[in-house]
């Protein structure tokens, strides 16, 4: 049932997406917390079809969640333990919607998109993860990768650290990118929802992203959140921006992210407001609900 947690916490919560090299924008992502809210949460869905298609595939999925989680918000600040049944109904929700779509649109067929949502309540973080969108955590000037990545790369990791595959036959491999589940209107393969949220402490940050993101490696996202200690998070998330944008790599995916950071404090004592989504280079900012950017193609693709 419902608890009242301490410490108090407050966020500082700053989101921003770019296009990266691509032509068009696949990525949806929402970011609704509030200092003072009973719960907040972070939507982000990654596209794939190609345009017309992946564009539409991300805007339906972040929809469908928007829309389940906010007809569901109350019973969840209630009964957090109905938390996890939520996000996977809202998940479920979401791939029917795809799978109508794609019968009356058969342009659209073979669109899907991952999912990842993170949910922030009293000291709790709850999230599902269908896909490759990386869930970080940095605590302790230490990053984690909260998720499951549901593509190749993990088995291809694995087997050039067991010597079977060369790092650079690794690093390089066509099906590194080939997702194992994905949401596209089909039976979900796998889905990483926790029963048991992870506690926040102060001093967090979490990092909710888009595969674009992990253009940088771990090491110097890591880095740039033990640099900058004292910054929010529209610091950091604009640092993270620069260091992809100085790598000038011609093949950049999509980049969506939101930072969030936990505040040991009360609401309203000086702690950042909730920034609003900034859009690079993509044009205009997105509806709040239906968020739609046709800009370009994506090259990953469910297992068969």
């Amino acid at each position: 049932m419902h608890k009242q947690c301490e410490p108090v916490f407050a966020f500082d919560v700053a989101s921003a997406m770019s296009r990266g090299a691509r032509d068009y924008q696949e990525d949806a992502m929402l970011a609704d917390i509030a200092n003072g809210a009973d719960l907040g949460f972070v939507i982000l869905a990654d596209g794939m079809g190609g345009h017309a298609a992946g564009d539409v595939a991300s805007q339906i999925v972040l929809t469908e969640v928007f829309r389940a989680l906010t007809f569901m918000r109350g019973e969840m600040v209630v009964d957090r333990t109905c938390i996890p049944e939520t996000l996977r109904d809202a998940a479920r929700a979401a791939n029917s919607r795809l799978r109508s779509h794609v019968e009356m649109h058969s342009e659209c067929s073979g669109m899907g998109s991952t999912l990842l949502v993170a949910v922030l309540i009293g000291d709790e973080l709850h999230w599902i993860s269908i896909g490759d969108s990386p869930l970080f955590l940095f605590r302790e000037n230490e990053l984690t990768q909260l998720n499951e990545d549901h593509s190749m790369s993990r088995a291809i990791d694995t087997m050039v650290a067991a010597g079977a595959m060369s790092a650079a036959e690794g690093k390089d491999h066509p099906d590194r990118n080939v997702l194992t589940s994905v949401l596209y209107g089909k039976p979900i393969p796998h889905v990483d929802c926790p029963d048991t949220p992870l506690t926040l402490k102060g001093g967090d940050t979490l990092i909710v992203a888009s595969d674009g993101l992990q253009f940088l490696p771990n090491v110097e996202i890591e880095a740039v959140l033990r640099d900058q200690p004292l910054s929010g998070s529209a610091e950091i998330s604009d640092s993270l921006m620069e260091g992809l944008e100085r790598l000038q790599d011609p093949d950049l995916d999509n980049v969506s992210l939101s930072v969030v950071q936990v505040k040991t404090a009360p609401t309203g004592s000086g702690v950042r407001p909730v920034v609003p989504l900034r859009v690079i280079e993509t044009g205009s900012i997105p509806d709040f609900v239906q968020p739609m950017f046709s800009i370009g193609p994506r090259t990953k693709g469910a297992a068969g």
